[in-house]
């Protein structure tokens, strides 16, 4: 597709949009709404081995099978922000932004990846950057996994033994102790459906392991008790002295039906994607989705196994599970098409909904492959939300798009206009409760298997600069005007 294509179809996009409304309400963002950008340890600290940090699944499988990653790269310096932070910090000041959110990594933290040493340098580097955000007026939103365990840990089985449940509770503990003071927001664990599949279901992923049809559901129960373990940890030792919020952060695309009224499909597709997670936390009754439960039971008695590949709760985990989570943490970038499957399924999600995706041709691309511009599949899995789960308050701690490595960055600040005007109408007409925006992300960085090939970021990142030296994409200027007025700014100004 050529570029002027695309962006007359990204043009037309906006045209079409659902939102309707477009006096200056539905362009201004409530009150008292924050907005912030993110980024992850692995992805952009660097000092892989400084210190006495331990090595992380990342490290291992990058060093260990470079081939994985599409240019062979891996994030031993990455935007070297583990010495580079202040910098990073001066440009969320200027930038005029509320928040960052950053993940800790695990084994900078527990080079042995049990709390049996703690560092008082890997300590140190997070105390560091939370006291230099706090000091520009910068809210810090932590995460405590964001898929580098300990290889130390992984060597033990990983998210495959249900040891990890204690280990990552541990964990838990030995961060809110130091760093929970000056923390209000915390986030446990990142995207856990996607590390599992990716990791531990088709392996292409650290840490690679090939155990579909599975170890992706294996890892996910193990995700969800440790999650509530963590919680659970907070509520009784943290929350009265540091007075916190803690949650969980669920990757949720959009689905709408490829097949006019196939409203089963889109169903069955939110419950095997989002509702996988979700269900279990945010539900009345909790446990997994009951589509779920029944295909998956099916199936594996259809396959001649002895019982069901999705693991069982017992009354007291569904109990201790259901509730542990103080908001819905968000992840969303993109939409499909979903439609009863028609051919032989070549994943596990394929096998056990019955379902196949795909996209509308039209949809315009970006620079990945599995991302395209649809602006109203967010305000969809908005109202999904809040009619599923009782409206909880939804932290939206990632969203954005990539592009190839230009400054001009044109189709980001559309993408931006056109999904945040899907989430201020689904606030303001629809009544969802919205209070955080944070986009994906602060610096271009290590895309995991993409390598540096694939950038989010709306300040360039110089991989070849042994500086790593950042420069402002043209996006910065249309995110300093909306967050000066508070309020989306124009998209033909910028193209």
């Amino acid at each position: 597709m050529t570029s002027t294509l695309c962006w007359s179809l990204l043009l037309y996009s906006l045209l079409i949009s659902r939102i309707f409304c477009h006096d200056d309400d539905y362009l201004t963002f409530p009150e008292g709404f924050r907005i912030g950008a993110a980024g992850a340890s692995y992805q952009i600290e660097g000092g892989w081995n400084a210190s006495d940090k331990g090595d992380s699944v990342w490290d291992n499988f990058t060093h260990r099978e470079p081939w994985r990653i599409v240019d062979n790269s891996n994030g031993d310096i990455a935007c070297d922000s583990y010495h580079k932070y202040k910098e990073d910090v001066k440009w969320l000041k200027e930038i005029g932004l509320d928040h960052y959110r950053f993940s800790l990594s695990w084994s900078r933290i527990l080079p042995t990846g049990y709390a049996d040493k703690v560092s008082e340098n890997g300590i140190r580097y997070y105390k560091n950057l939370i006291d230099e955000l706090l000091r520009n007026n910068i809210e810090p939103l932590v995460t405590l996994y964001h898929w580098d365990h300990p290889q130390v840990i992984e060597e033990q089985g990983g998210w495959m033994n249900d040891m990890i449940v204690k280990w990552f509770g541990d964990y838990a503990r030995v961060v809110f102790r130091e760093l929970g003071p000056k923390v209000k927001i915390f986030a446990t664990i990142n995207e856990p459906n996607s590390f599992c599949t990716e990791g531990y279901e088709d392996g292409c992923k650290a840490p690679g392991k090939q155990l579909a049809p599975t170890g992706g559901y294996m890892c996910g129960h193990n995700v969800l008790k440790a999650h509530a373990r963590a919680y659970h940890i907070y509520d009784r030792e943290f929350r009265k002295s540091q007075n916190g919020k803690i949650g969980i952060v669920i990757p949720c695309g959009g689905q709408i039906a490829k097949n006019p009224g196939d409203n089963a499909s889109v169903e069955t597709s939110f419950q095997f994607g989002c509702g996988w997670m979700a269900h279990p936390i945010f539900s009345k009754t909790g446990d997994y989705p009951e589509v779920m439960k029944r295909n998956i039971d099916r199936n594996s008695k259809n396959e001649g196994y002895p019982r069901s590949r999705l693991p069982k709760f017992s009354p007291n985990w569904i109990k201790y599970i259901r509730g542990t989570s103080d908001y819905f943490g968000l992840n969303h970038y993109t939409t499909f098409e979903v439609s009863r499957r028609t051919k032989k399924p070549d994943d596990v999600w394929g096998l056990d909904s019955g379902l196949e995706k795909s996209v509308d041709p039209s949809w315009p691309r970006t620079a990945s492959a599995w991302l395209r511009v649809t602006p109203f599949g967010f305000g969809d899995i908005l109202r999904q939300i809040k009619d599923e789960y009782q409206n909880p308050p939804v932290y939206i701690l990632e969203n954005g798009v990539s592009d190839s490595g230009t400054l001009n960055d044109h189709q980001r600040i559309g993408y931006f206009y056109s999904y945040l005007k899907e989430l201020i109408t689904a606030v303001k007409r629809d009544g969802c409760n919205v209070p955080l925006y944070t986009m994906w992300s602060l610096l271009d960085n290590f895309e995991w298997n993409r390598g540096y090939t694939e950038r989010f970021g709306i300040l360039h990142v110089d991989f070849n600069s042994s500086n790593r030296t950042r420069t402002p994409k043209l996006s910065v200027d249309w995110w300093k005007n909306v967050l000066r007025t508070r309020k989306l700014q124009p998209v033909t100004e910028y193209w």
